[in-house]
């Protein structure tokens, strides 16, 4: 009996060896991307463990092949026990990017049909959902090195250029375009200067293009008086 529990222990350990090897193999350039935008990370060990983002993006994975060859079911059921387990909730039939990042991730909502670019960055309780009962095309697309900030709603079938950085809490409901960034509700444009958006960048210091506007009146209005 202790030889067969002996057993059963040293395959179990087998297969998790197995399952680590097999998660940074496949999935390297999504932990990479983990380590590089949080600072917390400490090995790849901790990423493949701990880091509920990577599980719900592996489940997604597994989700969306099925989903593609129209096991819709079992993808769905896949991605409501990932779900359960993580916190993040990613329909099968979203489409994603490489080294996508998900920061603590608990609350986010990733819809059917959304469209999610390379490098993309998305911090906890986004939603990236439809408007109404339409059919076909009705989630958001977000293009390549979009960063979307904490509790921002993304609505509709919308396009978020590349480059761009959806502010804290911002809704947003119609097309950004690229370099831009979008703070407020409803979501209000500013560029960035026609830069990239660094992904470090933090949710304090982000252009309010109304203050950027107000500060444009008072220079007018100096000038008016020093006339």
């Amino acid at each position: 009996m202790e030889i067969l529990i002996i057993k059963i222990i040293g395959a179990l350990i087998i297969l998790f060896l197995l399952k680590i090897l097999f998660i940074s193999l496949f999935f390297y350039r999504d932990i990479k991307a983990a380590q590089k935008r949080d600072p917390a990370a400490r090995s790849f060990l901790e990423i493949i463990l701990l880091y509920q983002g990577l599980h719900a993006l592996i489940s997604h994975r597994v989700a969306h092949f099925l989903y593609r060859i129209h096991f819709f079911l079992l993808a769905r059921l896949i991605s409501q026990i990932s779900r359960f387990i993580t916190g993040i909730e990613i329909h099968p039939g979203a489409k994603i990017g490489k080294r996508f990042f998900i920061d603590h991730g608990m609350g986010v909502v990733i819809g059917e049909t959304a469209i999610i670019g390379d490098d993309v960055l998305l911090y906890q309780g986004v939603t990236l959902g439809g408007t109404g009962l339409e059919k076909g095309k009705r989630h958001p697309t977000l293009g390549n090195n979009v960063v979307v900030g904490t509790g921002a709603k993304v609505l509709g079938n919308i396009t978020i250029g590349d480059n761009s950085y959806i502010g804290a809490n911002a809704v947003v409901i119609k097309d950004v375009p690229p370099n831009s960034t979008v703070v407020g509700v409803p979501g209000r444009i500013t560029k960035q200067e026609g830069k990239k958006i660094d992904v470090s960048l933090d949710h304090i210091h982000i252009l309010d293009p109304i203050m950027q506007n107000i500060e444009e009146l008072e220079k007018r209005i100096d000038k008016l008086e020093k006339r």
